[in-house]
């Protein structure tokens, strides 16, 4: 089976985490979100994949290579220009061929049957399948009105308030045949949900919706990022100590460490967590549950970390308290700080000694904060584009 996977966004929408890798190479777990996707894939059965890239794709081509270690083959396409997301499929169609095809977004983060929903699509009368989950506030996704025979009547997408006539969410998961290819202008761009699906119910052409079961987001938001990665903690079972680790504190799993991480006296790690190798973590840290730390990390002492990602290379310093905060590589975090829920700081930022930033607030990239400074707004970096709008 033959899956397509879109990868040209920019990733606007979480910046800064995008400025330095595509949104597909944001890590979950420590591990990029785009070699989850291809794990389910591979365990789904697609085991030949074409993905098409825009924005830094040389970082998921230099990944992923041919597939081979991940027991799939690889081709990629790259856009010269922005094509959509049907005219970025469009774009593979030799590689795609004559036969049925399932197509997924490279920041899909997700545990559905997409088996089930494959065969389904084969088995029924419809050149495109949507697979629907029924969402509590599906204002940010295209959503359907489908009959008792998962024929779709309406399509809308993005409603507003007043415009929310089902709760049926497109996950942007169809399943096409190779004849939505006549409907896509070649060289255009041409979106599957705001052209195609519009132009096929117009012209009174079926199109299938079927309801998935299991979990799925699409990492477009750091709310989103955070609860992918919540959710693939919640997964875990077990608890796994990769090769030399050293350690004089507490472990309550589950959780997965690295090798070569040492781990202080008096120091808690409570499960689930995930931390990477050759981190080192002082005395008296409280590591709490929810909270990924990445590779070659410095955690100093008095550290309180609490459902917070750390990426690789970062430095937290002494009596500095993280809760709900994102830091990205290569930052160094002075001694005495907080970082408050929703806070994202960008790679290779410096704050300061006793440094406060408040809820929400986004520091670009080498962004530099003053000793003893309180952030109350979002840090721009004029070297970095501000738009945060988009996909």
């Amino acid at each position: 089976m033959k899956a397509c996977i879109m990868c040209g966004g920019t990733g606007t929408r979480l910046r800064p985490l995008t400025f330095k890798r595509p949104k597909p190479m944001i890590p979950i777990s420590n591990k990029p979100s785009v070699l989850h996707l291809i794990e389910h894939l591979s365990k789904e059965g697609f085991n030949d994949i074409v993905i098409t890239l825009g924005y830094k794709g040389e970082d998921v081509e230099e990944e992923l290579g041919d597939g081979s270690v991940y027991g799939v083959h690889i081709d990629y396409v790259y856009e010269k220009e922005k094509l959509g997301t049907a005219g970025s499929v469009k774009n593979a169609q030799e590689l795609l061929g004559n036969e049925p095809f399932i197509v997924v977004g490279g920041d899909h983060v997700m545990t559905l049957n997409l088996r089930e929903m494959f065969r389904f699509h084969q088995n029924n009368d419809a050149d495109v399948t949507i697979g629907l989950l029924s969402i509590d506030d599906p204002r940010e996704f295209g959503i359907a009105d489908m009959d008792i025979n998962n024929r779709i009547l309406r399509f809308f997408e993005k409603p507003k308030a007043g415009e929310i006539f089902s709760n049926l969410a497109s996950t942007g998961i169809y399943v096409c045949n190779p004849s939505v290819f006549d409907k896509i202008p070649a060289g255009k761009k041409f979106d599957f949900a705001k052209d195609l699906f519009p132009l096929m119910l117009k012209g009174g052409e079926r199109i299938n919706g079927v309801l998935v079961r299991g979990k799925w987001t699409d990492v477009g938001s750091a709310g989103a990022y955070r609860d992918a990665q919540k959710w693939m903690l919640d997964d875990m079972t077990e608890t796994v100590l990769e090769g030399n680790f050293i350690s004089n504190g507490k472990i309550q799993g589950p959780l997965h460490v690295g090798t070569g991480v040492a781990v202080g006296g008096n120091s808690s790690l409570v499960g689930p967590l995930v931390i990477g190798e050759n981190t080192m973590i002082g005395e008296r840290v409280l590591i709490g549950p929810y909270s990924v730390i990445g590779s070659s990390c410095v955690i100093e002492d008095d550290v309180k970390i609490l459902s917070s990602y750390v990426f690789d290379g970062t430095k937290i310093g002494k009596g500095t308290t993280l809760s709900g905060a994102i830091v990205d590589e290569e930052s160094i975090v002075g001694a005495g700080s907080s970082l408050e829920n929703g806070t994202i700081v960008g790679p290779n930022s410096l704050l300061e000694e006793n440094v406060t930033i408040h809820s929400g607030v986004k520091l670009w990239p080498e962004t530099a904060v003053s000793k003893g400074e309180n952030v109350k707004d979002d840090k721009l970096n004029e070297k970095y584009g501000t738009d945060i709008s988009g996909s």
